[in-house]
This record gives structure tokens, C-alpha cells and sequence, in this order.
């Protein structure tokens, strides 16, 4: 399509030809080449070259986003949250207290992607797990049952 552009966009420049016959020589509408003609008025044949979508801009400035990445990097409780543990939530807070800026929920992932940041879920574990028990065990129990076994085969 870039190259039918500025193939129509020379011929709009270099010759006589009708709109409608460039349109018919290289199998676009009429309105197409109308608006190429417009787009050439403002800027030449270079405005026919393909321009990215800008979109909405970024709410936090790039000065921001480090200061949050290392705000997140200092962990949950220096910033002030019971817990040592981040969750989008507490994000969505710190994001709007510190920069005064909201973000909603389901935009954060991407955000947090952008900076380097990854889902993680910490293993589920028992509150009355004892980790000294469980070393014991996989160190003088483990090794006896799992002799047993082996002999039995």
C-alpha cells in the first residue's frame, strides 16, 4: 500500500492524469487519491510515508516510572503497607499518593511489564509449617522409608 501511495503521489506531482484514472491505474478509490493530494498540499510526498499511531500519552513521565521502579524495588513496607507483599491494589495506591496520578486496575500489568516487573505468586504455605521439622525429616526419615521401599522391589 506504501508504494501505491507514492507511486499515485508522483503521478499527482509529475503529471495531468485525473484523479480518477490514477485511482483506476492503481486499484484504489478515488477518494483515496483525494486524500493523498490533500496530505501532499501540507507536506510534500513525504507526508504519504507511513506514520505510527501516536495514542494517548503516558501518564507517568519517564523520571517517574524509574522513581516507581525503585520505590517498588525498596520493597512494600517502606512504603509504609503492613506487609512486605505487593499487590496491584497497593500499586494503584502508592502510584496515586506519590505521582497523584490513577491508574486502574487492569492497566497496571502493562505498566509494571514496561519497567521490568513480573506476576508472581508466592507457594502457598501452612502457618504452622516448621521448617526445622520438615529439614529433620527429609534428612533421617526420608532416606530410611525410601531404603525400605527400594529393598522391597
Amino acid at each position: 500500500m506504501t508504494e501505491r501511495r507514492h507511486q499515485g503521489g508522483r503521478w499527482l506531482k509529475r503529471t495531468t492524469l485525473a484523479k480518477a484514472e490514477i485511482a483506476r491505474r492503481l486499484g484504489v478509490t478515488r477518494t483515496a487519491v483525494s486524500k493523498w493530494a490533500k496530505q501532499m498540499q501540507r507536506g510534500g510526498l513525504h507526508a504519504l510515508h507511513p506514520h505510527r499511531a501516536s495514542g494517548r500519552p503516558r501518564k507517568l513521565t519517564h523520571a517517574q516510572e524509574r522513581e516507581l521502579k525503585h520505590l517498588l524495588r525498596r520493597g512494600a513496607l517502606r512504603a509504609s503497607f503492613p506487609t512486605d507483599r505487593w499487590t496491584l491494589p497497593r500499586i494503584q495506591k502508592l502510584i496515586r499518593r506519590k505521582f497523584r496520578v490513577k491508574y486502574h486496575l487492569n492497566y497496571l500489568n502493562r505498566l509494571l511489564a514496561r519497567l521490568g516487573f513480573s506476576l508472581q505468586q508466592p507457594l502457598p504455605r501452612a502457618r504452622e509449617r516448621d521448617e526445622a521439622a520438615i529439614r529433620a525429616w527429609l534428612a533421617h526419615d526420608w532416606p530410611r522409608i525410601k531404603k525400605k521401599r527400594d529393598e522391597r522391589a
